[in-house]
């Protein structure tokens, strides 16, 4: 008796699938209609690997049952194959990428098939597919048009040696996972869809998904919604302001020092007054050596410098205080410079601390010789709100002080960015927009 052969088996049934269609999703089908869609694989030169296989395998089984059950089924594949690995070996090679996409995805196209999944093959997307990527040309343009899709500056993964933007997962370590060079942090002008504009209804939309409350709870903190006020801090001897955003206003009459980002363009723009611009350029190539999370996180040694020439005015009662540079402060979150009350904020305290800075209690409660205190009390040492003990009225009676004054406003944050288009290069959508030296930015037509 011949030995059972799985491959010549499923070979002959896969081949009977395919030649009667049986997984064509059918057009204008009286039956219930069911659309299952898998995430489209990056179809690279290694191949598949076991996480595809689990990835698609839990839908290809209802995909199955629905078609037993009497659904038309739609179960399409396709392959998101514009990317940097397909550019950078095409660039090592010297082939084209769309010969290497090509090559890739016959090579994905078999292996899916030999699994045996029910995908319809009449039905197969391509990204780089000008048919295709022309609609998400389209929608951009609709964002574009309606102010959701907007150019500015940032700080990025940058390998100097690739001379590309790398995203935090291809940076780890703060090395290049293509050639292991050091990666810096570069200022670049980006592509941004402004998703900030739909934090609210987010957050709104929340109370009608049925979401575990655990993951709703990440979504709120992702969102991060805090209500504040902006307040504009006048620094000595010029025309600017520092403007910083305040979730504790009441404390203003505690801000010891300020502290902007070391990217800050006030910087440059008064390099001419700093007399220590030497060494601020020196902290600023150490800082371009740390990744976003490296510069933000809270459990780590404070560093910075102080800036040697400007100074700001607190406009509540007119002091002034110094400027410093710090890594912890980023251009891409809020204004770009904070606050210090280093008596009511535990980072604040360890940087005074560090810097001998003054520390001034405007709240009493706890012992600030020994840490920051950072809960309610009873206000001091802060003019017309000494004696006001509940946190809710001081900041109301502060906001309306700043609002009189014209020194400030109530405001609202979010923790969450809007998103980067970071890593465009030759082997992805062209954005179809034009550069006119008259007009500025144009449609492609």
């Amino acid at each position: 008796m011949k030995p059972y052969d799985v491959k010549t088996v499923e070979c002959k049934w896969q081949q009977k699938w395919e030649d009667a269609g049986v997984f064509h999703a059918e057009d204008f089908s009286d039956k219930p209609k069911f659309y299952g869609l898998v995430e489209f694989p990056y179809p690279s030169g290694a191949g598949m690997h076991v996480g595809h296989i689990k990835a698609y395998s839990g839908l290809e089984v209802i995909c199955r049952k629905r078609r037993k059950e009497g659904y038309n089924v739609l179960f399409p594949i396709g392959f998101d194959a514009f990317g940097l690995p397909t550019e950078n070996y095409a660039v090592k090679t010297g082939m084209h990428p769309r010969q290497v996409t090509d090559m890739n995805i016959a090579k994905f196209t078999d292996q899916l098939k030999r699994v045996g999944y029910s995908f319809d093959w009449t039905r197969v997307i391509d990204t780089t597919d000008e048919d295709y990527y022309k609609w998400t040309q389209w929608i951009f343009l609709k964002l574009f048009d309606h102010g959701l899709a907007f150019r500015d500056k940032t700080l990025v993964n940058y390998c100097p040696h690739c001379k590309v933007v790398l995203s935090n997962e291809d940076s780890q370590g703060g090395k290049c996972d293509i050639c292991h060079s050091d990666v810096i942090q570069k200022e670049k002008e980006v592509w941004y869809l402004r998703i900030t504009e739909y934090a609210d209804k987010l957050l709104e939309g929340l109370d009608t998904v049925d979401f575990l409350p655990n993951i709703k709870q990440q979504e709120v903190n992702w969102i991060g919604k805090s209500t504040g006020a902006f307040v504009n801090f006048p620094v000595k001897d010029t025309e600017e302001v520092l403007r910083v955003y305040t979730t504790r206003p009441d404390t203003l009459f505690g801000v010891t020092f300020m502290v902007m980002a070391p990217e800050h363009p006030m910087i440059d723009k008064y390099a001419d007054r700093i007399g220590n611009m030497d060494e601020i350029k020196a902290y600023r190539a150490e800082c371009a050596k740390k990744t976003e999370f490296e510069r933000t996180q809270l459990v780590k040694d404070k560093t910075g410098v102080k800036i040697d020439g400007l100074t700001a005015i607190d406009p509540v009662n007119n002091v002034e205080i110094p400027i410093y540079i710090a890594d912890y402060v980023m251009m891409g979150y809020g204004t770009g410079a904070i606050m210090a009350v280093p008596a009511h904020d535990q980072r604040d305290y360890d940087f005074a601390k560090a810097f001998g800075i003054d520390i001034i209690e405007v709240i009493k409660g706890g012992d600030i010789s020994k840490e920051a205190y950072t809960g309610d009390g009873e206000m001091v040492n802060s003019g017309f709100l000494n004696g006001i003990d509940n946190k809710k009225d001081s900041i109301e009676k502060m906001i309306e002080y700043l609002s009189e004054k014209g020194i400030g406003e109530k405001g609202v944050q979010y923790k969450m960015k809007d998103w980067a288009f970071t890593r465009q290069r030759y082997w992805g959508e062209p954005i179809p927009i034009i550069y006119c030296p008259n007009c500025g930015m144009v449609h492609v037509p």
